[in-house]
């Protein structure tokens, strides 16, 4: 599986953006997958997490609220749309992809697929 993280930029406190996540790959839906972000000078840390189905999805407390993931099997494409930006929200966002659920899902090392990155920065 590939992927191709997009649609960070440059947001106002308060603020929305949509990031999308391009995924390569016949069985898509057999991948769960994963938003993780890592702010300058900290590890890389868990945003939000979607079964293969969609059915179920999990978030850090952190963006409990006001993000939200989902996805689209049909197009393989995964989605994080971003409300109320805070400027701690500020970070370089990856897409994580994994075929098998052995390990926690907020752990970066149990996931075996990662987009490029794109940088979300939000102005206070």
């Amino acid at each position: 599986v590939q992927l191709q993280a997009s649609g960070g930029g440059l947001v106002q406190a308060g603020g929305s953006l949509r990031l999308s996540c391009a995924a390569s790959g016949r069985t898509f839906s057999d991948y769960r997958v994963a938003w993780f972000r890592q702010a300058p000078g900290k590890e890389r840390e868990f945003v939000a997490y979607i079964t293969g189905s969609g059915s179920a999805t999990y978030y850090a407390d952190s963006v409990k609220g006001r993000f939200t993931i989902s996805r689209d099997n049909a197009k393989n494409m995964i989605y994080l749309q971003m409300n109320s930006l805070k400027p701690e929200d500020t970070a370089v966002y990856y897409c994580a992809a994994r075929r098998y659920t052995s390990n926690s899902m907020s752990l970066p090392g149990s996931y075996d697929y990662w987009g490029q990155g794109t940088q979300v920065t939000v102005s206070s």
